[in-house]
């Protein structure tokens, strides 16, 4: 019968529990694909503008709102 990796882990001792975790992270992030630099700066140009419109939205909502709220109770 296979132990699951939580049973290993249990069984193993502090700094084998935390050198376990820091091979399964490198493990992990080795198959992250990373974006090259003009993909990385497409996506944050992206964000950049989307944050943007939606705090002109959001702040003409706000503005339309106040003049209305002052409008009906003057």
């Amino acid at each position: 019968m296979t132990e699951s990796v939580e049973q290993v882990a249990e069984k193993l001792g502090l700094f084998a529990r935390v050198g376990l975790f820091y091979r399964q992270v490198v493990s992990e992030l080795r198959k992250v694909v990373w974006p090259t630099r003009n993909q990385l700066t497409t996506y944050t140009a992206v964000v950049l503008v989307f944050v943007t419109f939606i705090i002109a939205v959001v702040s003409l909502f706000d503005v339309i709102l106040g003049r209305l709220v002052f409008w009906v109770f003057g």
